[in-house]
């Protein structure tokens, strides 16, 4: 049980700094204090099921990715995470006239055209 508590431990340990999150923000975020989510990161402290389904929530990742390889889950996080602000922005445009949406989509691929000519 021991190594259990110490795998979970490292797992949140590895999507937090995945996730650009210090130890504070995602005590913050998930309601619970820094010394717990620093004890939980360590093994040190038997998390229960309440306050892991607060951490996973407060990574904004599914419960099952706690459990997968970190370097597959790098691939569907950022894909998660494009399409969340896909989605975003979706929402945003949803509401607008269409000649304000082809004006933000004119902008924007002027916008990434000068980005990539600066890239070569």
């Amino acid at each position: 049980m021991t190594e259990f508590i110490h795998i979970v431990g490292e797992q949140i340990r590895k999507l937090r700094k995945l996730k650009s999150l210090t130890q504070e923000r995602l005590a913050e975020r998930s309601g619970l204090s820094y010394s717990y989510v620093s004890d939980v990161e360590r093994g040190t402290r038997n998390i229960s099921l309440e306050s892991l389904g607060k951490i996973i929530s407060a990574l904004g990742v599914k419960p099952a990715q706690l459990f997968e390889d970190i370097d597959e889950l790098t691939i569907h996080i950022g894909s998660d995470e494009i399409r969340t602000k896909i989605e975003d922005l979706n929402a945003l445009l949803s509401e607008r006239h269409v000649d304000e949406v082809d004006f933000v989509i004119k902008v924007a691929r002027e916008f990434l055209n000068t980005i990539d000519r600066k890239k070569s």
